[in-house]
């Protein structure tokens, strides 16, 4: 049997002890009770707002194999018939299960932070690097206290290469998540306004993202934006921790991996790239200039760890989209069609912009709108109202002459744009919701954006349940 970790290797790793008749091994590990699979070990994690104690017993009803839980709670799950680890504290237990995982892989590790675009780019090396080797990486944006040694824990061990995100919102965050990575190549896709409201200026933001360099492995390498204002400082905070291998990517002539040219479509992307004095032209199945831009510190990656710069070059033509992250949905309605352009996962003013630009170059179809939906962007502090203002100059400058909001920081943009844009505003969610399914109009193109717990993806489900996908058949003869 192909275990994941033998229970013995467990046990040792976790300093745990055995309860019960513990089986030879398990094939995966797993937080959520609901979706365990048989032959899975299920981590009774204590979060925020629920404690996975209390699903032991629904766990081993889904058919867990082995539950790892607390001392504290063992008592109370005594009449469980499935045999346990019993640990100190599970979430410690599983960071130690992920630091003995991170000591036995011999894959490439890459670590990948910023404050725009780091599942993007995750998702981007996940699919260019898997022509070359076995990749793991993060399920969904498992980036976090839990999310990082769970991805860790999961790592196989004939893994080539591992993928994972890194995320923030305070200081201090991720130097602990980076030191249990120890990453190989550690990259800042960007340094933007996001968290603000945590932060005093954006040169806190960088030094915060900065962190990542504390863990990378003797030799590694960083790769940075070099068009992004930071650069510099970032580039100083890892000279000073030693790091002699700096890398860079963008369209500044001294960058490493730079952007040539870049021509964009509606739906796609093709870019030329520099590096090591060839220029090779790239073909991208996903469109914007910022998923262009994303490419290009992915194939830098690709060089770093020896994968194959044309098999990832050619992987990049059959990118797609996530959901929530520029996913397109092309709709019936009525004679004609309706383009969701779905953005609802996440929002700060550099992603807003970046959003824009896609609705921009967006192609409604005969008499239809470009409408930007937008939502507001949490986490904004003491900036809120002027960063929500601050996006009528987009706005305007791409066009866009239908913006339908909702949110209260959305009142400020609201208020700052001109009369000759056509615009809706409503208090919450559910309200902008029931306009949108009565005032959409066939030709329509509507990009959704907001910040995940604004829940603009209710919109885009509502518009996915109530109009039919479209099909092109034409296209299918």
């Amino acid at each position: 049997m192909n275990w994941l970790w033998t229970t013995e290797d467990m046990i040792t790793a976790m300093a745990g002890r055995p309860f019960g008749t513990l089986p030879q091994g398990i094939t995966g590990i797993s937080i959520d009770s609901r979706s365990i699979g048989p032959g899975e070990a299920f981590f009774a994690i204590k979060g925020d707002r629920v404690d996975g104690h209390d699903y032991a017993s629904m766990a081993m009803a889904n058919g867990a194999s082995l539950l790892v839980v607390s001392e504290a709670r063992l008592a109370g799950l005594g009449r469980l018939t499935v045999p346990m680890i019993v640990v100190d504290d599970v979430l410690d237990a599983l960071g130690r299960l992920a630091t003995a995982s991170r000591q036995r892989s011999r894959a490439q590790i890459i670590a990948v932070t910023g404050s725009v675009g780091k599942t993007t780019t995750k998702e981007m090396l996940r699919h260019v690097l898997s022509p070359s080797g076995k990749v793991h990486a993060s399920v969904a944006s498992f980036n976090n206290h839990w999310g990082v040694p769970l991805t860790l824990a999961r790592m196989p061990l004939d893994t080539h290469y591992g993928v994972f995100e890194v995320g923030m919102n305070h200081p201090g965050e991720i130097r602990p998540l980076v030191q249990m990575i120890r990453p190989h190549v550690a990259v800042i896709t960007t340094i933007a306004p996001a968290h603000l409201g945590n932060f005093k200026s954006i040169k806190e933001i960088a030094a915060a993202k900065a962190e990542i360099f504390e863990g990378l492995t003797p030799g590694g390498h960083v790769v940075l934006n070099r068009d992004n204002d930071q650069y510099n400082f970032l580039d100083r905070t890892a000279q000073a921790l030693g790091i002699t291998n700096i890398h860079s990517f963008g369209q500044h002539a001294k960058a490493e991996y730079r952007l040539a040219e870049f021509n964009g479509s509606d739906e796609s992307s093709a870019l030329w790239l520099t590096i090591d004095g060839d220029t090779l032209e790239v073909a991208i199945g996903a469109p914007g200039r910022h998923i262009a831009e994303n490419a290009l510190a992915a194939l830098g990656v690709v060089t770093l760890v020896g994968a194959d710069l044309d098999k990832a070059i050619d992987a990049l033509a059959t990118l797609q989209p996530e959901k929530g992250r520029g996913k397109r949905h092309k709709l019936r309605l009525g004679a004609g069609t309706l383009t969701v352009i779905d953005e609802s996962y996440n929002a700060n003013p550099a992603s807003m912009r970046a959003a824009i630009a896609l609705l921009a170059a967006a192609v409604p179809q005969g008499y239809g709108r470009r409408i930007a939906v937008l939502g507001d962007m949490l986490e904004m502090g003491e900036f809120a109202e002027r960063v929500h203002s601050d996006l009528a100059g987009p706005l305007l400058a791409a066009g866009i002459e239908h913006v339908w909001l909702a949110g209260k920081d959305m009142q400020a943009l609201r208020d700052s744009l001109p009369d000759s844009v056509a615009v809706e505003y409503r208090e919450t969610t559910e309200e902008l919701k029931d306009f949108i399914l009565n005032s959409v109009e066939p030709g329509d193109v509507l990009m959704v954006k907001s910040s995940l717990g604004i829940g603009f993806g209710k919109i885009v489900a509502a518009l996915l349940d109530k109009f039919a996908p479209f099909a092109d058949t034409q296209r299918e003869i």
